[in-house]
């Protein structure tokens, strides 16, 4: 069994939503750790785990980021992470691949699939080697309690429900 460790100078987990409908807004967690572990050089076996602080989260903006870690979304002082414990990794086609988990967010664990494109493993500097992929997923944040909503004067939603993930991944082996 090989041990890959994500590379969080190389990574970066952002996620987007819309915001009043018409826009979006991009935000990060600045601080995570994921480990991958697999017996195949394709990763088709992989167990994967993840973890992001949930006071790392940066969107630009002080306010919207307190807002964030709030009861009214994540409560970061009751639920510091976001986790994720991959079941199962399938291969869809050549370098694509469909990954099965559990995501936890705010003490609610739900199943969800991630789409997954492994962009290689190449030799790094010092020999080590190192594995890319891009990851993207879609969630609905009021299945996970993040359930605060406004409406502007119109009458349109001031947050959009559905997550959008996307995660560059940089593995260096272990």
């Amino acid at each position: 069994m090989t041990t890959w460790k994500i590379d969080p100078t190389h990574s970066e987990v952002k996620f987007k939503v819309k915001h009043l409908v018409v826009s979006t807004v991009t935000g990060h967690f600045n601080k995570f750790d994921a480990t991958a572990q697999t017996a195949t050089g394709d990763f088709s076996d992989a167990k994967l785990t993840f973890e992001a602080d949930i006071n790392s989260i940066d969107t630009k903006n002080e306010q919207r980021d307190g807002h964030l870690k709030s009861p009214d979304f994540f409560d970061a002082a009751n639920h510091p992470k976001l986790t994720f414990v991959s079941k199962s990794v399938k291969r869809k086609s050549g370098n694509e691949y469909e990954v099965t988990g559990d995501l936890a967010i705010r003490g609610t664990k739900k199943e969800v699939k991630f789409d997954a494109i492994y962009n290689g493993t190449v030799k790094g500097f010092g020999g080590t080697d190192v594995a890319g992929f891009e990851i993207t997923g879609k969630i609905n944040r009021q299945e996970y309690g993040l359930a605060w909503s406004a409406l502007t004067e119109a009458g349109g939603v001031v947050v959009g429900d559905d997550v959008k993930f996307e995660i560059n991944a940089e593995f260096n082996r272990a």
